[in-house]
C-alpha cells in the first residue's frame, strides 16, 4: 500500500505534495476472526482512524478486503454485477459449465482467461506458441499494410505532381501556340513531343 504512494513523488525538488487516493485491494479466501455480528459480512472497507478522537487519519489511504469465504449468495440472490462476480471468483475451480446468469458480456474475459489457466503445462506450450505465430503472423501483415498503404500514399503524391506538372506544362505550350512560336521552339521549352503539342 506505501508504494503507490511513494511513486507519486516525481524525481526533482519541486511538488505540491498532492497525493491521489491509494486503494489495497485484497479477495481473500479466508476470513478474519469472528468478532461479533462479523459472520454474515464478506465485504470490509478499512481505513486508518485515530484511536483517541475516532476520526479518520488519513483518507487517501482504504484498504478494501472481500472475505469469499463468508460469501453465501447463489442464484437468484445474485442481484448485481459485484455479488456476480464473487460468485465467480468463489466457485471458478469447482463449476463445470457457465451459469446462465454469467452469461452476460462482462465476464465474457473472465471465463476465456479461466479456459487458459486450466491447460496443462503441455496443452500451455502448445497454446502459447500457436499464440506467438498468429501474434508474428499479424504483426508481418499489420507491417506489410503499412508499408503498402505508405507506398500507395507516396505513389499518389507523386503521381499528382506529375500530372501537375504536365498540365502545367501543356497549358505554356498552348499560350506559345497562341502567338504563333514555332514547335521546334515550344518542344525545347516545355520538353513536350511534338505529338502532344499538335494534338492541343
Amino acid at each position: 500500500a506505501a508504494f503507490p504512494i511513494q511513486q507519486q513523488a516525481p524525481k526533482g525538488s519541486k511538488w505540491n505534495y498532492c497525493l491521489k487516493a491509494v486503494y489495497t485491494i485484497g479477495i481473500l479466501n479466508f476470513h478474519f476472526g469472528d468478532s461479533p455480528g462479523a459472520s454474515n459480512r464478506y465485504f470490509r472497507e478499512v481505513q486508518l482512524l485515530d484511536k483517541q478522537t475516532f476520526e479518520v487519519f488519513y483518507d487517501k489511504l482504504t484498504f478494501i478486503f472481500v472475505e469469499l469465504s463468508r460469501f453465501r449468495k447463489k442464484g437468484p440472490e445474485l442481484r448485481t454485477h459485484f455479488d456476480k462476480w464473487l460468485y465467480a471468483l468463489k466457485h471458478m475451480r469447482t463449476l463445470k459449465a457457465r451459469p446462465a446468469f454469467l452469461w452476460e458480456k462482462i465476464f465474457e474475459k473472465l471465463f476465456s482467461e479461466a479456459e487458459i489457466a486450466k491447460l496443462t503445462p503441455q496443452e500451455m506450450k502448445t497454446y502459447q506458441e500457436s499464440l506467438k505465430v498468429y501474434r508474428d503472423n499479424q504483426n508481418a501483415m499489420d507491417y506489410m499494410l503499412k508499408k503498402g498503404l505508405e507506398k500507395g500514399v507516396k505513389q499518389g503524391l507523386e503521381k499528382g505532381v506529375k500530372q501537375g506538372r504536365y498540365e502545367e506544362r501543356t497549358e505554356i505550350a498552348r499560350g506559345m501556340k497562341r502567338i504563333n512560336i514555332p514547335v521546334d521552339q515550344i518542344m525545347e521549352i516545355t520538353k513536350l513531343t511534338r505529338e502532344e503539342i499538335e494534338k492541343l
